[in-house]
């Protein structure tokens, strides 16, 4: 007997590879979908495969898929009952979780309260300390005045890091070495902070050298059940901008990873959260962990907890907002890989957006793609330049990694220039290979690659 889908209709608020993926999870529940689109993304895929579609503004994203007017609208008009707004755009905007609610729209991740007291990172931090959560040292919350931050700066000792409090993405950031040049930096990241996020507030911590990045995915339904979906290393980054994550990460004992699961299933109940999330921690060169943020929603790399548990995350998403129980997820077996393919040069990681005159796909043995684009499409230069995601998994690590130089080789990309030919070079790459890599990695690894290559 067929079961009852948990919604009639969903919309779908974002694009690309993401509006796709839930697009598929909901056909397969027997969900309807409704795709926004923005005049650029007019013959995009996701509109293509959704089964109403609606053009929500321009190509800017503040007048289309930021455009929380026009998206209610479109989901007053299309009678959905619920909106899932992927990653990016509005997916952590607790604003928007609230016109959801005031709409009568069921918002497909965690409440409002939930998105805004993790979006605080100082407030958040505060939450894990009383937790028993371990947290990087610093501030205990933003900073209120430059001689605070000199005295504190002073504390903690150099190097320390400036964070925006309400930030991301490396966006108000800064690093700082010494203490003569810590006012400037300071100065610099308030200012930055202000024109991303519209707030001045930082807070400052202690800054690790060489650590690595590894988060740990949550799952919690309405009952109070909150699910481990183990970790992903995510210390292959650019710029604080993810390249390349993988599961089991090769730094974590069974020991470490149970305690940073323990500890992640405290956050989530300690926030209220209900819904998929993860969350982020940096473990140190002793293998000392601490809470970095919580992201409350999900995750570009979710494909790679998906294919080492077999469980699909976006189905568990829509099944917790319509008030459902999730099964818990299973053991994991194997290892898994995605690699990021951007539309960027691949050394200088200079955007290239453009026509896709050829696009092949890898396929065989345990070899997954997500990507909206095709064979003629052009990739918008007003967006993520993401244009696929290649998972693969095998028995073991080594497997992995040579299925991963396999599937890279097989992509045939003409008309852009693509990261490929950086993920192929770093597969093959021996410190990467080891597994003894840390967020530092890609900087040394683009440093000693040998001059004049020119790779295609």
């Amino acid at each position: 007997m067929k079961k009852q889908p948990p919604f009639k209709k969903v919309l779908v608020a974002n694009r690309g590879e993401i509006a796709l993926r839930i697009i598929r999870a909901c056909r397969e529940m027997g969900v309807r979908t409704v795709a926004i689109y923005s005049t650029a993304d007019r013959e995009s895929l996701h509109v293509r495969m959704a089964d109403e579609a609606v053009c929500v503004g321009p190509p800017e994203t503040n007048l289309s898929y930021r455009n929380i007017p026009n998206i209610i609208s479109a989901a007053e008009i299309t009678q959905s009952e619920a909106i899932h707004p992927g990653y990016g755009f509005l997916s952590e905007n607790a604003h928007f979780a609230e016109i959801c609610q005031s709409a009568g729209v069921v918002f497909i991740g965690p409440s409002p309260e939930s998105i805004s007291l993790m979006g605080d990172k100082a407030r958040a931090k505060s939450l894990m300390r009383e937790t028993r959560v371990p947290v990087v040292p610093g501030s205990q919350g933003a900073i209120s005045s430059e001689e605070e931050a000199i005295t504190l700066s002073r504390e903690i000792g150099y190097p320390l890091i400036i964070k925006a409090s309400a930030g991301g993405g490396g966006r108000g950031m800064r690093i700082v070495h010494q203490e003569g040049d810590f006012d400037n930096a300071l100065h610099a990241a308030q200012t930055e902070a202000f024109q991303a996020f519209g707030s001045k507030e930082v807070y400052i911590e202690k800054y690790f050298q060489n650590p690595r990045h590894v988060e740990i995915q949550i799952l919690a339904d309405a009952e109070g059940n909150v699910y481990s979906l183990g970790e992903r290393d995510c210390s292959i980054q650019r710029r604080h901008q993810k390249l390349v994550e993988e599961s089991p990460s090769p730094v974590l004992s069974a020991k470490l990873r149970q305690e940073m699961s323990e500890a992640a299933v405290r956050a989530a109940r300690a926030a209220g959260y209900v819904n998929a999330g993860t969350v982020e921690f940096l473990v140190d060169d002793r293998r000392n962990f601490f809470f970095i943020e919580m992201n409350t929603r999900i995750q570009v790399e979710h494909p790679v907890t998906e294919t080492l548990f077999q469980y699909d995350l976006v189905k568990a998403q829509i099944r917790i907002a319509a008030g459902l129980p999730v099964e818990p997820p299973g053991k994991s077996s194997g290892h898994a890989i995605e690699c990021r393919i951007n539309a960027e040069d691949p050394w200088t990681f200079a955007p290239s957006p453009g026509h896709l005159d050829r696009f092949l796909l890898p396929g065989g043995p345990g070899v997954r793609v997500d990507t909206a684009f095709f064979e003629g499409a052009t990739i918008p230069p007003q967006y993520d330049s993401l244009i696929a995601k290649l998972i693969v998994n095998g028995r073991t690590r080594e497997e992995a990694l040579d299925r991963m130089a396999r599937a890279l080789a097989e992509f045939e990309i003409e008309g852009i220039r693509t990261t490929i030919p950086f993920h192929i070079a770093l597969m093959q790459d021996e410190a990467f290979r080891k597994g003894t890599y840390s967020t530092g990695f890609v900087e040394h690894f683009l440093a000693r690659r040998p001059k004049g290559r020119a790779d295609e």
